[in-house]
């Protein structure tokens, strides 16, 4: 259908930016075109030392117009709709009539940001937990940690209150995407993302203005919020030759774009294994989280769509392990003289898992802690002389990599919760054919494979 509309999505990614063009066919939504790019946005944080983590913001639009340029312009003037996601709990700061200046470009009118400061990303390590134990106690069900935004903007009032004294106006830096094509005085956030920055109440969908104006909090800094799902804006031009009045959707999670982008039944749940891993269920109508946060609990409730939740087991430990295991063998192998490819290894590993079936040996694959323990580190154990091969040991590491998700949120969980099946997505159970059969072999499920996860083909699908 040539003169069919079609839903531009967005997904602002820590290190990439993408862009996908949606239109509805007799299936359902397909992606026509998509395009990336990597932002390579990473800046110094001087005042943060090197816990800082921090991105420029101009190299972040420079690769979203690049992207948006790439697209076909044929159909980008049939835009109808415009979904936005991006990293969560990072924060931006601007000046509400400086934010950006529109300029022409081959493809039509685009912004290059003003009078803007550095995204602060979701990464940011510059609140110690001293520092954290400091502050206020936020009345909400999700647990204030580093790179949160609340929680960057009181480092600031304390370290470096000047700083805020520059700018008016702040949101996630898909927040500010969405307030310069709308041209918005106030910026707007979803529900998803103000849970995503601390102090916010997701029963009463409001902030905690009291607990935080009683410590001299900045409150006016803070976005208004709406609902995922709801309009923000129109665009005030027609940004890269997109219809001037396209309806903006209000910024969203990138996580839950990403499982919305997948999760098509309710009985579902997602098990994803990527860099880390999660597994996400999406939480029966009218369950709210509890008022206060368990610290020790594995499991976080993020706002989803429709007043629902999703429950997620969000693992610090994923193919991140695998990737740690290969080059500790590559180092070995160095330290004995000889030269072998990483990538090498890890085919020859995957390979020799395969050929042994089953191993007593027990891996913890805890290496990078984890979030409810972060003391709790790596270990192995019931070593005995006949589980020493490497085919042994990596597919013990495999299923460790499955088990410590599946004792965050348990088969029991699942099946309580009405779960029938599980989709595997992530770069690291397409690769591995050893993690998907421990996957298969531990929950209690039939996995499906092959759905993508894919946070801007998500946003564009709510439209």
């Amino acid at each position: 259908r040539p003169g069919a509309t079609c839903v531009l999505g967005i997904d602002l990614g820590t290190t990439s930016v993408k862009a996908a063009l949606v239109v509805g066919g007799e299936r359902g939504q397909v992606v026509a075109e998509s395009c990336s790019r990597e932002t390579q946005a990473q800046a110094g944080s001087p005042g943060a030392g090197p816990q800082g983590m921090e991105q420029d913001v101009r190299k972040i639009i420079r690769a979203l117009n690049e992207c948006l340029a790439a697209l076909p312009q044929q159909q980008l003037q049939r835009v109808s709709h415009i979904g936005i996601s991006g990293q969560m709990h990072g924060i931006v700061f601007w000046k509400r009539d400086q934010g950006c200046k529109w300029t022409e470009s081959g493809t039509g009118p685009t912004f290059e940001p003003e009078e803007v400061s550095n995204l602060i990303t979701w990464q940011d390590g510059r609140c110690s937990p001293s520092f954290l134990s400091s502050l206020p106690q936020p009345q909400s069900h999700i647990s204030l940690a580093t790179g949160f935004g609340c929680a960057t903007v009181y480092w600031y009032l304390k370290e470096s209150p000047d700083f805020l004294k520059s700018y008016d106006a702040a949101g996630t830096i898909h927040d500010y995407v969405v307030a310069m094509l709308c041209d918005l005085k106030k910026p707007l956030m979803s529900v998803q993302n103000a849970a995503s920055w601390g102090y916010f109440n997701s029963r009463s969908k409001s902030w905690n203005i009291d607990i935080l104006k009683k410590s001299g909090f900045p409150v006016h800094l803070l976005p208004e919020v709406g609902d995922p799902g709801s309009i923000a804006g129109r665009t005030i031009y027609a940004w890269h030759g997109i219809p001037k009045g396209a309806e903006v959707g209000i910024a969203l999670g990138d996580f839950q774009c990403s499982v919305y982008s997948c999760l098509t039944e309710r009985t579902d749940a997602v098990l994803n294994i990527s860099t880390s891993a999660q597994l996400t269920i999406s939480m029966p109508p009218g369950f709210q989280p509890p008022e206060k946060p368990d610290p020790f609990s594995a499991v976080t409730y993020f706002p989803y769509f429709n007043d629902n939740y999703l429950a997620v087991a969000a693992s610090l430990n994923g193919g991140n392990v695998l990737a740690m295991f290969v080059d500790m063998v590559a180092q070995w192998t160095a330290e004995l003289g000889l030269e072998v490819q990483e990538t090498t290894i890890y085919t020859k590993i995957i390979k020799a898992a395969l050929a042994q079936n089953n191993s007593k040996l027990s891996v913890h694959p805890t290496i990078f802690g984890e979030r409810h323990m972060p003391e709790q580190l790596a270990s192995v154990t019931n070593i005995s002389v006949s589980d020493l091969s490497l085919g042994y040991v990596t597919r013990a590491l495999c299923r460790g990599i499955v088990e410590n998700l599946h004792s965050m949120l348990p088969s029991e969980r699942l099946t309580e919760t009405g779960v029938r099946r599980i989709l595997g997505t992530g770069s690291a159970l397409a690769r591995n054919e050893v993690l998907r059969q421990e996957a298969e072999r531990i929950f209690p499920f039939p996995v499906i494979y092959g759905k993508d996860v894919d946070a801007a083909v998500g946003a564009a699908m709510v439209m």
